[in-house]
């Protein structure tokens, strides 16, 4: 009787490790998000285009594990179509929020085809939705992980629901 509930506990121990192992696993698994920061923005026929865009681009993660670093904004569009889950065969969403002299302005835009002309990023975009407003000034792009709908944890989906509550933002 005694080697049953040993080989019971042995059994459930070792069932408990798998988990915790596989948990770990997966918790080393992370989803980048990017920004790209430019000094100023034009947004005309399908095309945004980062005007004197950083050099770098920032990423980061979410819990449990953080991450923060940066990576050449080159390095970023030539590692755009890598892999089978790639930004290209999946493009990602954004949330382009502007420093406008007023007040902020935020578009929600899907990126295609990014490529850099001298000191400017251009992307090719669909809009999602956009703010009525004046469509020049500091810029910071907000890029959804890598195959990632726009859900509602998703910083575009995010981004959504807080503008069901607040308009605008007004800046003073």
């Amino acid at each position: 009787m005694n080697r049953i509930v040993m080989l019971v506990v042995v059994t459930i121990l070792t069932i408990c490790l798998c988990g915790v192992a596989q948990a770990e696993e997966k918790s080393e698994m992370a989803e980048l998000l990017f920004v790209q920061n430019s000094h100023d923005v034009s947004l005309e026929k399908g095309k945004l285009t980062l005007k004197k865009v950083s050099p770098t681009t920032i990423f980061f993660t979410d819990r449990p594990k953080r991450t923060a670093g940066h990576l050449t904004t080159k390095d970023f569009i030539d590692e755009w179509s890598e892999g089978g889950n790639s930004f290209a065969a999946d493009p990602p969403n954004a949330t382009l929020s502007i420093f406008g002299q007023d007040e902020i302005v935020d578009i929600v835009v899907t990126l295609k085809n990014p490529r850099l002309e001298g000191e400017n990023l251009i992307y090719d975009i669909a809009v999602l939705e956009e703010d009525v407003g004046p469509i020049s000034g500091q810029s910071s792009l907000f890029i959804d992980p890598v195959g990632r709908p726009m859900s509602p944890t998703s910083v575009a989906g995010v981004h959504r629901r807080e503008r069901r509550r607040e308009v605008r933002h007004v800046v003073r």
